[in-house]
């Protein structure tokens, strides 16, 4: 008994819904309705970042940049060699227009050089999210790996070296790391009192949208140290990431952090110039 009341009751829901898929046709809300929604998401859709392609990273460095950062290189006497030393050797990618890069490395008396380069260009597969906000968050990830150290109470009040915007420095959140510490603390100017602060790896607001350096410093004792400087910046949707490597010849001989810091700082620029170009 209670089965055939059920039915009746599902036959007459069944009804109203036939009835009103019926009315709906015949009525232009609905279809209008669902339109405006269709177009909100399209209307919705972030808009692309600025650069659609890449260039050729082998030969975004000027053979003047690459004499100051590879000094070595004009030492070299056979014109051949030479000339493959300034080509460099591009990375393997699979889409030059999503991902370069090139590498160089030259001995000299003095010391080994290594410098490398990389273009990405970032591309949002999310319509609500775009191209510069998904390289904004890529690049945050970058400097959180890259573990910035917080400049300490006794680094911002020693001598002349300050961690005030004036000094082109802002502290990151990320806990100290001992290695980059180290590399800020190893410097080989001639007083280290007065330039932590101003070596030490820090957020840059002077290249790109936004950017920092790295310094990292290793080996020591009956090792030669090998001092690592990176600098990465983000500009709309490309990041571009400058890896210098110096390792002296000689025992005991420090690469020197400012000068390294300040031919990858000039280095970046240029390519940061040629991007907005």
């Amino acid at each position: 008994m209670q089965r055939k009341a059920y039915v009746p009751g599902v036959a007459a829901l069944l009804a109203v819904l036939l009835a009103g898929c019926t009315g709906g046709s015949d009525d232009d809300g609905p279809t209008d309705n669902s339109n405006p929604g269709r177009a909100g998401t399209a209307s919705a859709t972030a808009e692309p970042g600025r650069y659609n392609t890449l260039p050729q990273a082998c030969g975004a460095v000027s053979r003047g940049t690459l004499d100051s950062l590879l000094p070595g290189i004009r030492e070299i006497a056979d014109e051949t060699q030479r000339e493959t030393a300034y080509t460099g050797e591009a990375t393997l990618t699979y889409d030059t227009d999503r991902k370069a890069g090139c590498r160089w490395k030259v001995q000299s008396a003095d010391a080994t050089d290594h410098l490398f380069v990389d273009f990405e260009r970032v591309v949002s597969y999310d319509n609500a999210v775009s191209d510069d906000s998904q390289a904004e968050a890529l690049f945050a990830e970058k400097v959180t790996a890259a573990d910035l150290p917080v400049p300490t109470a006794s680094e911002t009040t020693t001598g002349n070296a300050s961690a005030s915007p004036a000094a082109g420095t802002t502290p990151s959140a990320a806990s100290p790391s001992p290695s980059s510490s180290s590399s800020a603390s190893t410097s080989a100017s001639p007083s280290v009192s007065t330039t932590p602060a101003d070596l030490q790896p820090r957020l840059l607001d002077d290249l790109g949208d936004e950017a920092f350096v790295d310094d990292v410093l290793a080996g020591s004792g009956s090792t030669t140290e090998q001092r690592t400087v990176t600098v990465a910046f983000r500009t709309s949707n490309v990041i571009v990431t400058i890896q210098y490597e110096e390792q002296p010849a000689t025992v005991g001989t420090v690469p020197d952090s400012k000068e390294m810091q300040d031919r990858a700082r000039k280095m970046a620029a240029q390519l940061a110039d040629s991007l907005a170009g």
